[in-house]
């Protein structure tokens, strides 16, 4: 029996970031295939029969794959730079619970399986939760096999030198049937728990939150002989943008607005860019209030843009409503866990893609920092631990 610490300490040198710090593990690439064959043979060694559906998503079953089933599990993707727990924290600690709960001597009433999804964090195609969408049918087939990485590599591509055929991707619900109830254990990713009491929390709702793409056109020009009056920059555009979505976000209360990623074309030294996209993260928990800050960052862009003698245009990648969790599951689980505090979260998960279809709720382990997305993420073992055994009690009365 292997604690979620051990588990975690034997995949610590894979997807080391030695620039960015951290891990980067996008979904597909060599650190993330090496997760996932990890998972397949951690979850052979506890008897547990593994198949990967048509989707990507790995299905880790104890008793027969049937309708209505526990399901758990995370992902093992991560954001450039990430940090350890986000995603593989779920994982092992569903992999310990399983440990657990067979040491309890267990017999299942109902099939439990664990699954990993993929693409959670959205780091290499640009939507969050891609494999969960794809799943539930939450986004478009065809603009998912479409979708495209940074070397301009198609999903379907990916997708089918990975073993998978994209005639085949799209909406599952015979996969999505077997979910009876679907509980995730994830790191916390803020400062709810704080540094004592309780280590773990039940999840109460995800905000409302989306990702745009601001694309700003210019006159790309030599950077030695365009005099600085003669420029339409979209640089400078982009910068000015990136001020503006601070400042607006920041007269909404509750709203948060993030513009983490900007790639100027071409990306010379030498070059004013001819364009700049920049990527737009924000949320709230009224999604009207999200529509409204959108509609004023957009309006404040196209302001900008037009001093700067450059164009700007908005394309929403993906969004998702506010999620609230099943509140009969969320009770029984508070019941299961008396003292577990109740949490919202401002970060999105697979298990709020699938509250749209099937009962979800989440599990919150303490991250004393509050810092995730970051290698300065952060678990104690003793959390790690009690999250795994809080796992295996929710799992064993739902069973």
């Amino acid at each position: 029996m292997e604690t979620v610490n051990q588990l975690l300490d034997s995949i610590k040198d894979v997807g080391r970031d030695a620039v960015r710090g951290g891990y980067s593990r996008a979904v597909y690439s060599t650190p993330e295939l090496d997760l996932r064959q990890w998972f397949i043979e951690q979850a052979q060694r506890r008897r547990l029969d593994v198949e990967t559906d048509r989707n990507g998503v790995i299905w880790a079953w104890w008793g027969n794959p049937q309708d209505g089933a526990i399901v758990t599990g995370s992902h093992l993707d991560s954001v450039p730079g990430g940090g350890a727990f986000d995603g593989p924290l779920g994982v092992a600690s569903a992999l310990a619970a399983v440990d657990i709960l067979k040491s309890r001597s267990l017999s299942p009433g109902r099939s439990l399986a664990i699954t990993v999804f993929p693409e959670e964090e959205g780091s290499r195609f640009g939507v969050a939760c891609l494999g969960s969408r794809i799943l539930t049918g939450a986004i478009d087939v065809d603009k998912a096999l479409n979708l495209r990485d940074v070397d301009g590599n198609t999903f379907a591509d990916v997708a089918r030198d990975h073993g998978l055929d994209p005639r085949f991707v799209g909406p599952d619900p015979e996969a999505l049937a077997r979910i009876g109830d679907f509980v995730e254990l994830h790191v916390e990713q803020g400062k709810g728990l704080g540094q004592s009491g309780p280590a773990i929390a039940v999840g109460s709702s995800i905000l409302g939150h989306g990702r745009w793409k601001l694309s700003v056109s210019g006159q790309g020009n030599h950077a030695g002989t365009t005099l600085m009056a003669d420029r339409a920059d979209p640089m400078v555009t982009a910068a000015q943008i990136v001020v503006a979505v601070r400042d607006t976000a920041a007269k909404q209360s509750d709203a948060r607005a993030t513009v983490g990623r900007l790639t100027p074309v071409p990306g010379g030294t030498n070059v004013i860019a001819s364009r700049v996209d920049l990527w737009l993260d924000a949320r709230h928990p009224d999604d009207a209030v999200t529509a409204q800050l959108i509609e004023s960052i957009y309006g404040a862009a196209r302001e900008i843009a037009a001093g700067e003698g450059c164009t700007v245009t908005l394309t929403e990648e993906s969004y998702s409503d506010t999620v609230h969790f099943d509140p009969g599951l969320s009770r029984r689980i508070g019941e299961l866990l008396p003292g577990a505090p109740v949490l919202a979260t401002g970060a999105g998960h697979d298990a709020g893609v699938l509250a749209g279809h099937v009962p979800s709720a989440m599990l919150f382990v303490r991250n004393p920092s509050g810092i995730s997305h970051s290698p300065e993420e952060y678990v104690a073992d003793e959390d790690a631990s009690a999250g795994a055994v809080a796992l295996a009690d929710v799992l064993e009365g739902l069973l």
